[in-house]
């Protein structure tokens, strides 16, 4: 991809800044996040690289936001990464999630059919999968809307490292001598790299259709949560104790990237699934 004027929402959290890194080399990058620190982070280390980043601190939920961003840039894709991501948190203030993951997306989604946009790509997740969670289900619902619109979205997993994930939070928890906490022995997660979900990002304005859904083939890469905390603590060289706290209001024990009837009719192109 080169010479394109590239919109990421989202752009300052650490799988937009990662995409930024990808794409800014070669591309005018624009970016639009509501977290001041991390866009200017990110736009200050790429100005000094010498790359085209530009962009703006401001929220997808104001409509006239989003359309004198869309007036000034007049991008030519968008990657629309800016959503509220934690589980507990959305069940706890769903107006919250409703008003940036639902309608944060109906303007970014209304504004890009105004400008004629070539490409949007929409960031899901395994969660959409379960529709009985306030997150999962703005995530379907977003894949929803983007289908209508003729745009693609892209699912994938819990990212290694990424800002709020457990290994980071665990880690710092052993620094500081603290128990490290597990909510279930049961439980188990699939784990990407934030590495993998930029280039299925960038695959899917590639090979996706208008209205598909595109999902990386990770490989298997499911891990018992408890097993992993064991794993971390031993390779810390401390003897850090686990606490077992409970399943919080919206966890699930297992997440899938499919349904039963979504795999029944996934298309397998190299290593993607294509739900159509």
């Amino acid at each position: 991809m080169e010479n394109k004027r590239i919109l990421i929402t989202g752009g300052g959290g650490s799988l937009g800044t990662e995409l930024v890194k990808q794409l800014a080399k070669k591309n005018s990058i624009y970016i639009l996040d509501s977290n001041e620190t991390g866009f200017f982070n990110v736009v200050e280390e790429e100005r000094l690289l010498g790359n085209n980043v530009d962009g703006r601190v401001g929220d997808i939920r104001k409509l006239e936001t989003v359309e004198s961003v869309f007036f000034e840039f007049q991008p030519e894709i968008v990657y629309h990464l800016a959503a509220l991501k934690h589980v507990t948190p959305s069940e706890k203030n769903p107006r919250e999630v409703i008003e940036t993951n639902l309608i944060g997306l109906c303007n970014i989604v209304e504004i890009s059919k105004k400008y004629n946009v070539q490409k949007l790509v929409f960031t899901s997740s395994d969660k959409a999968v379960s529709r009985n969670i306030i997150y999962g289900l703005s995530k379907r619902l977003g894949e929803l809307i983007v289908r209508n619109a003729g745009y693609v979205s892209v699912r994938f997993a819990n990212l290694l490292g990424s800002q709020g994930s457990i290994i980071p939070l665990w880690e710092k928890a052993i620094k500081e001598g603290r128990p490290i906490m597990v909510t279930d022995e049961r439980m188990e997660r699939d784990f990407w790299t934030i590495e993998q979900a930029c280039y299925l990002i960038i695959k899917a304005t590639e090979i996706g259709k208008p209205g598909d859904i595109v999902i990386l083939d990770a490989g298997q890469n499911r891990i018992n949560i408890l097993e992993l905390a064991k794993k971390i603590i031993a390779e810390s060289g401390r003897d850090i104790p686990i606490r077992m706290i409970g399943m919080r209001p919206g966890e699930q024990l297992k997440e899938e990237m499919m349904t039963e009837e979504e795999q029944a009719r996934a298309i397998k192109r190299d290593n993607f699934y294509i739900i159509s």
